[in-house]
């Protein structure tokens, strides 16, 4: 449409030109005594066009003619800035094929060439940005060749280099790879400091959190470390089964950290609602406070959740859970006694319910039912301890009752577990 319009345009001037130069009598008459010249006034024109064209094309000769040496200039720069950007793809191309002599002495070149360059009055627009990646790259490389002196230095001037607003992002990236060298050089407190110079927003990144996460857990701090393994699981750095796996091994490393009640009951109270709901954590918290010599009452409320889910726990889950509530049988209420009564009645063939129901009978000394709860719990259960446990019971409850024969019977299978 628009090569149609231009064409209609052309054809529109040259019919203009046409009429006006058909019928144009006009004549200029110049007078050069003794002469006199009289031209038509088309031709005046037409020489005058001409001689404009040729006076602009003049003028744009000598115009680039005195521009060659700027253009010299300009070219040679160019070259340099193109070689200097060359060598920052060599060295990040041999940085990554793991040739790590070549790829800092083709950093440090792409920084001779950025000085040159700034030195002549040409210096790239993203001059700081440059200079600060090759330091980081030289420094990359001076890591893997655990040139350590080297490594400051560049990383100390990568940084002084960053200073600019245009070079924030890099001197970020720079941060953080510091924190990665400490952390190859073991020294999680180096590690942790260099990230705490990272602005708010930097710091929450999925790659400072997950930096943060290696350098608490090798601190062995892990309060710090439990609350960044939050933060990435919110930010979906891990599949939810990996990041549930993370958080509850942080928590329990919290939980074995309190050698006392009160240290122990602060650290379950830092926990999430989500996280104390977690099975292996409220019955490994319940069973260090027994071990502690906490209220065994405090223990079962903290188990009380898991015992409400208790149909959905795996088996070797179920055996901890008895063996957590076993050790606290001695002063078990009525309302703990009529939900273990109930559960068994739910799974009357669950070995392990049998086992916590008989026990807790023992304990009241009803020992008809103890004995028939723990001659059908022996028979099923698979775990070591329980089974032991079991028949141990079934020696206490026939030496009550006098038969020595089937208690000697039962204390040799106790033994032989």
């Amino acid at each position: 449409m628009r090569a149609a319009l231009w064409l209609l345009a052309l054809f529109g001037v040259a019919v203009a030109i046409a009429l006006f130069a058909g019928n144009n009598q006009g004549t200029v008459t110049v007078f050069w005594p003794p002469h006199r010249v009289d031209l038509s006034l088309n031709l005046v024109l037409l020489l005058l066009f001409a001689a404009f064209v040729f006076l602009h094309a003049v003028l744009g000769a000598l115009a680039a003619l005195f521009d060659l040496p700027r253009q010299a200039l300009r070219w040679r720069a160019q070259q340099k800035e193109r070689a200097m950007h060359g060598s920052m793809l060599d060295a990040v191309s041999h940085l990554l094929a793991g040739r790590f002599i070549r790829a800092r002495k083709s950093a440090e070149a792409a920084l001779g060439q950025e000085k040159s360059l700034s030195a002549g009055g040409q210096a790239p627009a993203n001059a700081a940005q440059v200079r600060t990646l090759a330091h980081v790259l030289a420094a990359e490389s001076a890591q893997a060749l655990q040139d350590k002196p080297s490594r400051e230095e560049h990383l100390k001037q990568a940084l002084e280099q960053a200073s600019s607003r245009d070079a924030q992002e890099t001197r970020e990236g720079a941060l953080m790879r510091a924190a990665h060298w400490s952390l190859d050089d073991s020294e999680p407190q180096a590690a942790m400091a260099w990230l705490k110079g990272l602005p708010q927003g930097a710091a929450r990144r999925t790659l400072a959190l997950r930096t943060r996460l290696k350098a608490a857990r090798l601190a062995q701090q892990t309060p710090e470390a439990l609350e960044t393994a939050r933060l990435l699981a919110k930010h979906r750095a891990f599949s939810t089964g990996a990041a549930q796996s993370i958080v509850r091994g942080l928590a329990i490393d919290l939980l074995n950290g309190s050698h006392d009640v009160a240290q122990l009951q602060r650290a379950w109270a830092s926990l999430e609602p989500s996280e104390r709901l977690m099975p292996e954590l409220a019955i490994h918290a319940a069973t260090r406070l027994t071990l502690l010599g906490g209220d065994a009452h405090l223990a079962r409320d903290w188990l009380l959740p898991v015992w409400e889910r208790q149909g959905q726990l795996g088996d070797s889950l179920k055996v901890k859970l008895v063996r957590s509530l076993e050790a606290g049988l001695d002063s078990f209420d009525g309302a703990w006694l009529a939900r273990i009564e109930s559960a068994h009645i739910i799974n009357p063939r669950d070995a392990t319910l049998q086992y916590l129901a008989g026990m807790a009978c023992m304990k009241r000394q009803l020992w008809g039912k103890a004995q028939q709860l723990m001659s059908q719990a022996a028979m099923g259960l698979q775990d070591a301890k329980l089974h032991r446990n079991a028949w141990r019971a079934l020696a206490l409850l026939a030496e009550e009752r006098g038969d020595h024969a089937t208690a000697a019977q039962a204390w040799k299978r106790a033994a032989s577990d």
